[in-house]
């Protein structure tokens, strides 16, 4: 059955509202703009994580953030879906306009072993490579944090020794500040950005997560 989609944009005048909220806002200004911010940046995120969950079994677990203590909260709408333990999905709205990224981060001692084990195995980490250098080649921003050098249980001139010096792994995509953003349009390049994010999340929820990996949607 289709359900109509609750995400119409976010309207021009979320971009607004985030102005007032630069630098390091008062009290005074957080409070006269908290309605306003509830209502033109973080509902419409709201709704497009609705929609998103609709389209794609992956995004059912999320949450969207509220108020924080700090200024970047406000200056920030972010969301995200978690799809195994310490592997997500992030959404993240500000005057930069969209951004999302596939994360595995937060990870405890035993994912990291895991994470490596896999990486220094000549199948499975072919497989990562090959992901992240498709990713990278797409536009895609791989970052996370590194290590100074690769770890020493294993050579020093290990083929795949930059994805060695990983203790977290993310791809980002920014999908700018443009118009689109103020239509319907950006819950499909949303669900576009995380088929092409897949086969990562597909990778880390295998051999590091230690789970079944998320069902496709037309399965």
């Amino acid at each position: 059955m289709d359900v109509p989609r609750q995400f119409t944009g976010w309207d021009e005048s979320a971009f607004d509202v985030l102005l007032r909220l630069q630098g390091e806002p008062s009290q005074e200004v957080m409070r006269e703009t908290r309605k306003d911010r509830e209502r033109l940046v973080r509902q419409p995120m709201v709704s497009l994580l609705h929609d998103l969950a609709w389209e794609e079994p992956a995004f059912e677990d999320h949450s969207v953030w509220r108020y924080g203590k700090t200024s970047w909260w406000w200056q920030n709408q972010s969301a995200v879906a978690r799809i195994a333990r310490s592997i997500e999905i992030g959404l993240r709205f500000s005057l930069d306009g969209l951004r999302v990224q596939g994360a595995w981060w937060y990870a405890d001692s035993e994912q990291i072993s895991r994470f490596r084990a896999a990486v220094a195995a000549e199948t499975s980490g072919s497989v990562l490579d090959d992901v992240v250098a498709e990713l990278r080649g797409r536009g895609f921003e791989i970052t996370g944090d590194l290590l100074k050098r690769v770890p020493r249980a294993y050579p020093a001139d290990h083929p795949r020794g930059a994805l060695l010096r990983h203790r977290s792994l993310l791809a980002v995509r920014h999908l700018g500040g443009d118009e689109r953003l103020q239509t319907p349009e950006v819950v499909d390049r949303v669900l576009a950005t995380y088929e092409e994010l897949r086969p990562l999340l597909t990778w880390l929820t295998t051999h590091v997560a230690d789970c079944v990996p998320p069902a496709r949607s037309d399965e």
